[in-house]
């Protein structure tokens, strides 16, 4: 009885019937302000209404999102310690530098709640309207355009060194240190193009100095209908984007995955949530934890083939 009493003690608090029982920290692994955190506190907000307990979000950044992860890869798999995870983490970094964890393997997937498709705009000093244009355009003047990105290894410079190579283009790249910089010298017309975030472009559409030429994802955006895909602009099949979503630590309990996955999949169905989701510039998913390692399994290969076309590494 000693033994049995012992054994009781030690399970985590969330293989017993009253989890939740006190708050669920919920890590973001970048700065206030920008998709990830915004995606990451609607999350954590669902949550804490669906399961009756607050989860306040922690900003934890540094090391392009790795600090985060790893304090949640490490942390007790009970399920109050949860991961707002991004490509970036889960299935890029792996291929950048040597992690202390293992994105695959110490993660326990819950849901993507949206997805990212990167968004391609120019210059309107360039005169073009088109992807077909513009890919004219930086053929006649192989390696004199230059464009932006949110740094070496980051999604906005892998997606513009997949376009390159598919597209058979040659351009200076000019790393920035985040999106908002790399966003101001596209602005500014210190580079020709910028392949961003779709919340990155659309606050300056209307400002006359960019123009959005494509968009990276399967089908068009919601909040830029008349804006082709770069597949419909003659490159089938081309994808670059990126998403985001809650994960827990590896071996968190399996009902509180699955409580949290059900709550988290009813909140795509409710319009405020997903009006949230879509001013972001992102498109709602609210997947299965299937379906978001299969999204993991997917997305590996894609972004491990750009990282070797840009020559990127973190280490």
């Amino acid at each position: 009885m000693a033994a049995l009493a012992a054994l009781l003690v030690a399970l985590p608090a969330g293989a017993q019937d009253n989890w939740p029982d006190r708050p669920i920290r919920v890590l973001v692994p970048f700065a206030p302000g920008g998709v990830t955190d915004s995606i990451g506190r609607l999350g954590a907000e669902w949550l804490g209404r669906s399961l009756g307990q607050p989860a306040p979000v922690e900003n934890r950044s540094g090391a392009n999102g790795a600090i985060a992860a790893e304090a949640v890869a490490r942390s007790a798999p009970d399920g109050y310690t949860l991961f707002t995870a991004s490509a970036s983490q889960m299935v890029m970094l792996p291929a950048l530098t040597r992690l202390s964890f293992n994105p695959a393997t110490d993660f326990a997937p819950v849901s993507i709640l949206a997805s990212n498709p990167m968004v391609l705009a120019v210059s309107t000093s360039l005169n073009v309207s088109t992807l077909q244009e513009f890919v004219a355009l930086a053929k006649a003047r192989a390696g004199k355009l230059d464009y932006s990105s949110a740094g070496n290894g980051s999604s906005t410079h892998l997606a513009m060194a997949l376009l390159m190579q598919r597209a058979g283009i040659d351009m200076q790249h000019v790393p920035y240190r985040g999106g908002a910089p790399a966003m101001q010298a596209l602005l500014a017309g210190e580079v020709a193009a910028y392949f961003g975030n779709p919340s990155d472009m659309i606050p300056h559409l209307s400002g006359g100095r960019i123009r959005v030429l494509a968009v990276a994802g399967t089908e068009r955006l919601s909040s830029l209908p008349g804006v082709p895909t770069v597949a419909e602009s003659g490159y089938p099949a081309f994808r670059a984007e990126t998403w985001n979503g809650i994960a827990a630590p590896a071996g968190t309990p399996a009902a509180a995955i699955r409580r949290m996955a059900e709550a988290l999949g009813k909140a795509c169905g409710d319009a405020k949530f997903r009006d949230a989701l879509e001013r972001l510039g992102t498109t709602p998913v609210c997947s299965t934890p299937e379906a978001f390692a299969e999204t993991m399994r997917r997305d590996a290969p894609l972004w491990q083939e750009a990282v070797r076309i840009s020559g990127a590494s973190l280490d």
